[in-house]
């Protein structure tokens, strides 16, 4: 009998012992693995472990700088063109008026500045009987930013630009998240958008807008920002980004 108990006793700690060497093992392997990942560096400060948001802002930067650059040298083959070239006087009026259609030239004039704003993230109902919010009712849509566009526009809006960015036919204003995202740039609330053209008919057209007055409920309710500004004077940009048309083509 004892010498039962004696084997019965040592089966019971060999697992034991096999367990603590492999929880060992399996330290060592996973610090090995830490070391060659790392190659020697720190993982909290390497660079080439960046946020996926820094890759981005980073981008963003790029192709702002990018931006500028094709700008500049449009505008001096602009200039090249229209002092080589032998067109008549008509036909340089009409090649004025297609520019500024296109949003390819600096407009100026009066106009209005919407600005748009999230709410405070600790934001509550300002209003009796509305439910308290949740996150998603205190961020800035892609749909509200679409309607001040849109209702700029049919206020007879000249040229409109959204942030530092001109905006033409093609433009696409886009939401990821609580970012806006323009043209290749990304950018985050409060989002400015501008407007170039009569200032009091652009007003009666964003007064009268069903969907601004969907997100004017939620100003009014948990605190979205929201102002209209006249200005006497402002400049947009020329539109400076390509206007090559990108679309999809079947696979071979």
């Amino acid at each position: 009998m004892e010498g039962d108990k004696g084997t019965v006793t040592r089966l019971r700690i060999r697992p034991v012992r096999l367990a603590s060497l492999g929880v060992f093992a399996l330290a060592g392997l996973i610090f090995w693995v830490s070391f060659n990942t790392a190659q020697g560096t720190n993982l909290r400060s390497d660079d080439s472990m960046l946020r996926l948001s820094d890759l981005i802002q980073e981008r963003s930067r790029k192709n702002g700088d990018l931006d500028a650059s094709a700008a500049a040298i449009r505008e001096q083959v602009d200039k090249l063109a229209q002092r080589d070239n032998r067109t008549s006087r008509e036909e340089k009026r009409k090649l004025v008026g297609l520019e500024k259609e296109a949003g390819t030239r600096r407009v100026s004039g009066a106009g209005v500045t919407v600005t748009l704003d999230d709410a405070p993230t600790n934001a509550t109902a300002q209003v009796p009987g509305v439910p308290e919010p949740q996150a998603n009712d205190l961020v800035i849509h892609q749909q509200d930013l679409q309607a001040v566009v849109n209702a700029l526009w049919r206020g007879g809006a000249e040229g409109i630009k959204v942030m530092d960015q001109r905006l033409i036919s093609t433009s696409a204003v886009r939401c990821v998240g609580n970012t806006l995202i323009l043209q290749g740039r990304v950018y985050s609330p409060p989002y400015e958008i501008t407007a170039v053209g009569d200032p009091q008919e652009l007003r009666k057209a964003l007064d009268g807008d069903e969907e601004i007055d969907k997100y004017l409920r939620y100003v009014e309710a948990y605190g979205l920002g929201w102002n209209v500004e006249e200005r006497k004077k402002t400049t947009l940009p020329g539109y400076g980004g390509t206007i090559d048309l990108r679309y999809a083509e079947p696979a071979e």
